[in-house]
């Protein structure tokens, strides 16, 4: 392929494409890369659990809100100065979180970091896509989904290694100087490769989006913690759903939208983000439920835990560029069908789980699952995104995202609600801790496994829905020709 930038100018891809990777690698670990940390952070800022939580909520809000807002940013301002902003922008705030003396200040860096992280991945996407030809564009896809699927699955793991061996500043310190190397070579390599218009910003847009989507992703996140009949869950759910219609309908009667949700006419890239978002709701919920089951019921440290989660993520590395290059060689309906049959596969198992469940036979199921998804998610992305012309490529990865953010919240929710919720029901009465206390404890424990048995159910009949919708991909091998090139 001729490499030459939107000023006709020749460049290297490859080194491009590595800047970008390891740069967005930074970034997208930092999603889960405190999950492990937070008994040393309450010790540290003496502040509660509920409080913590917010390091991760916050960065999740922050960047869930800033993802539709990619869209319009990709396609006003050049590459090159937007990738820079970005990485520029997660410098400063994990610089805030490294030196961070109190919470309040650990919480800005956060945000600061959430900032960068919501316009860099969809920029990592869309460059991918832009620079690729259709033909190639399932093994692009598939390098990029090294960094989408591995990064957050590595970080409690990593977390946990750092909060056991040295201190908790570290996590943000060794992330400092690659972020810097990341930055002077973007000054070299990076160049502008998506064409761009003067579009102005539909502030009534910006302000609907961001109410809508920050919204519903607050009240999902606080499920968990309040339940489903808590006015500080419903309001928030019912606020953003609100918004979002009202967003919608505006950008569906305007000339130049600030979303561009036409996307969804195209048939393929319709199902093709239903699929993904139904997927990384199974991904992500048991990625969650399975520590606690591992350190709650198993006793396992919070390490350990991580680690028994590291062959997946693994997994994932390796398999992720073979899938793209099947991808580009096959097509999607065969490889989507059969990773989210092993998805179910894998997950099944989890239903019949004991107090003394083998840790090597979950780490083994977990693997499976990984190795399910990775045939799933990037070459089902990169089907959908195939559909659509190069001018809605931005659009479409924005829409994909936050389609894909909004589901993992909600899943992610139903499984922490329906978790608490059997296992509270399922608990022994109290007096019987004194007549009987062996029987209670066992009885506990039990109670305890039933709401993981529940959990992981609802988790399979996610994998099932996926299964059903792999039937309405199209069977065709992809299309080698970039259609609607700008």
């Amino acid at each position: 392929m001729n490499n030459t930038d939107i000023n006709g100018k020749h460049y290297n891809r490859s080194l491009m494409v590595a800047v970008l990777l390891i740069g967005s690698f930074c970034t997208v670990l930092n999603q889960t890369i405190l999950s492990t940390a937070f008994p040393t952070l309450m010790n540290e800022f003496d502040v509660s659990t509920s409080t913590i939580q917010w390091l991760t909520t916050g960065f999740m809000l922050v960047n869930g809100v800033m993802i539709p807002v990619s869209a319009w940013l990709i396609t006003r301002f050049k590459t090159k100065l937007l990738y820079l902003s970005a990485m520029i922008t997660f410098l400063i705030g994990t610089i805030v979180c490294f030196v961070a003396t109190n919470f309040p200040v650990m919480l800005t860096g956060r945000l600061i970091q959430a900032l960068g992280v919501g316009l860099s991945m969809p920029l990592l996407q869309t460059i991918m896509l832009t620079i690729f030809p259709a033909s190639q564009r399932g093994t692009a896809m598939g390098m990029a989904g090294i960094v989408i699927g591995v990064a957050p699955a590595i970080g409690p793991t990593l977390s946990g290694w750092v909060i056991d061996n040295l201190s908790w500043r570290d996590l943000f310190g060794m992330i400092i100087p690659i972020v810097i190397i990341v930055i002077i070579m973007s000054l070299f390599f990076m160049k502008n490769v998506i064409e761009t218009t003067k579009n102005k910003l539909d502030v009534l847009s910006f302000v609907m989006s961001t109410a809508g989507f920050g919204a519903l992703l607050y009240g999902f996140s606080t499920v968990g913690d309040k339940g489903w009949s808590s006015l500080q869950v419903i309001v928030p759910i019912i606020a953003g759903i609100i918004f979002i219609v009202m967003f919608g309908y505006r950008q569906l009667h305007l000339d130049k939208p600030f979303l561009e949700l036409r996307v969804f006419k195209q048939s393929e890239f319709a199902i093709a983000a239903a699929l993904s978002s139904v997927t990384n709701m199974a991904m992500v919920g048991v990625e969650m439920i399975l520590p606690m089951y591992l350190q709650i019921v198993k006793g396992l440290s919070a390490f350990h835990s991580g680690l028994a989660l590291l062959a997946g993520a693994v997994m994932m590395a390796i398999m992720s560029p073979i899938t793209g290059r099947a991808f580009d060689k096959y097509g999607v309906k065969r490889l989507a069908t059969t990773g989210m049959l092993l998805l179910t596969i894998g997950t099944i198992p989890f239903f019949y789980l004991t107090k003394d469940s083998s840790t090597l036979y979950l780490t083994v199921l977990y693997a499976v699952r990984m190795f399910g998804i990775s045939m799933v998610m990037m070459p089902v992305t990169t089907s959908g995104m195939n559909s659509l012309p190069n001018n809605l490529i931005s659009h479409g990865t924005a829409v994909n995202n936050t389609t894909r953010q909004v589901f993992s919240s909600m899943g992610t929710a139903v499984l922490i609600s329906v978790l608490s919720n059997v296992t509270n029901k399922s608990m022994p009465a109290k007096h019987l801790l004194k007549e009987m206390p062996l029987v209670y404890k066992d009885s506990v424990i039990n109670a305890t496994l039933t709401g993981y048995h529940a959990a992981f159910l609802v988790a399979a009949l996610f994998c099932v829905t996926a299964v059903v919708l792999t039937f309405f991909l199209k069977s065709k091998k992809n299309d080698t020709t970039v259609k609607g090139a700008n």
